[in-house]
């Protein structure tokens, strides 16, 4: 099982390289690298200069505030200079943020989507093999590079291409034309991932031809610690968090599955009048509990396995929120390591020019 933890969006430019080199050092994988109050390839580079084993992996870069080849060549770069540890994670956002936080238009986000990674894997095959980029989509038309213009072919494959989403259509486009795909943190319960997520994701695979689906990297929020005491202080550590993700409407799926969409029309009733800071007393313990994994540590690897074995090929962990507990953690993490993994295996989308296509996100409407 990979193992995955998100840098933390709050972290410093200047704290980046100790915070990556100490989930290095933990054991994980792969980094997430978020973009909420960052640019999230900018924080990828620095995490790719002061690391060297793990994955550095954007999760996720908005897509639809850049022009796709911006995307690429910020992309190529970094895998160049992570001596190909780097991956894209590209996102959609929701139409509010793209629209009043980015003045960017919101039109057919889905198709929109499928054509900004169709551009991605057309413009990574120019930089390869120096053929004549040639692309007409529905949204992007790309139809020059000079040499002049063209880095040239990477020493290692090209980046991975991963998303994510919430509803059936996006993750049908993942299904397409993705590497991997990761589960936003307010749908990754196992009955959202059996009935909406790999269905999608089975349907657009087979509508593109491809054998097997995208990765599937579950970021579902797990809350833990090594003692009970721990775990109750990270649950009111991650409320608020969670509150917040859950008071957008488009992110309500698993609360109306779980005969829960009370709690999520409140929480979007107190986000639109501005009550940010009393979100979190209307996801109580209960709530969280039936939400989102609990365990300490001992119990953790039970939980996890029973939820996702079988049915992902990663998982996303939190960092501990005491160093001090960082020597159980990193033992933690080597037991979760032995869950077992999903069978189906990615290939790459069909010429779509070299990518690295190892097992381990887009959004759509509803994306963060």
């Amino acid at each position: 099982m990979e193992l995955t933890t998100t840098l933390p969006p709050t972290t410093a430019l200047r704290e980046v390289p100790a915070v990556v080199a100490r989930i290095e050092r933990l054991g994980f994988d792969t980094v997430h690298i978020p973009e909420t109050t960052h640019d999230s390839l900018a924080v990828g580079r620095l995490a790719a200069e002061h690391t060297s084993r793990i994955t550095v992996r954007t999760s996720m870069t908005l897509a639809f505030p850049r022009s796709p080849m911006v995307t690429a060549y910020a992309a190529w770069d970094l895998a160049r200079f992570s001596e190909g540890r780097f991956q894209l994670g590209l996102a959609t956002q929701v139409r509010g943020n793209i629209v009043g936080r980015f003045s960017v238009p919101w039109e057919r986000p889905v198709e929109n989507l499928r054509d900004y990674l169709a551009s991605i894997r057309a413009i990574f095959a120019a930089f390869s093999t120096g053929e004549p980029l040639e692309h007409e989509g529905s949204h992007y038309r790309f139809t020059r590079l000079q040499p002049y213009f063209n880095p040239g072919p990477l020493p290692t494959a090209a980046p991975a291409l991963y998303t994510g989403g919430v509803n059936r259509r996006v993750c049908e486009v993942a299904g397409e034309l993705a590497d991997g795909f990761v589960t936003h943190a307010t749908n990754s319960h196992p009955s959202h991932l059996r009935t909406v997520v790999l269905p999608a994701l089975r349907a657009g695979a087979e509508r593109a031809g491809r054998a097997g689906i995208p990765r599937v990297v579950v970021v579902s929020k797990s809350i833990t610690g090594p003692t009970p005491a721990a775990l109750a202080a990270s649950r009111d550590s991650a409320r608020q968090e969670l509150a917040f993700l859950f008071s957008t409407p488009a992110y309500r799926t698993t609360l109306d599955r779980l005969g829960l969409g009370r709690v999520g029309e409140r929480l979007a009733a107190m986000a639109a009048s501005g009550r940010w800071t009393g979100l979190a007393t209307v996801l109580d313990d209960e709530t969280l509990a039936a939400l989102i994994p609990h365990g300490t540590y001992a119990e953790l690897p039970d939980v996890l396995g029973q939820a996702y074995g079988g049915i992902a090929d990663g998982l996303g962990l939190g960092l501990p929120l005491d160093p001090d507990d960082d020597e159980d953690f990193g033992a933690l993490l080597e037991r979760l390591r032995l869950i077992p993994t999903s069978a189906a295996a990615t290939i790459p989308p069909a010429n779509a020019g070299p990518t690295s296509a190892t097992r381990g996100v887009a959004g759509s409407e509803t994306l963060s």
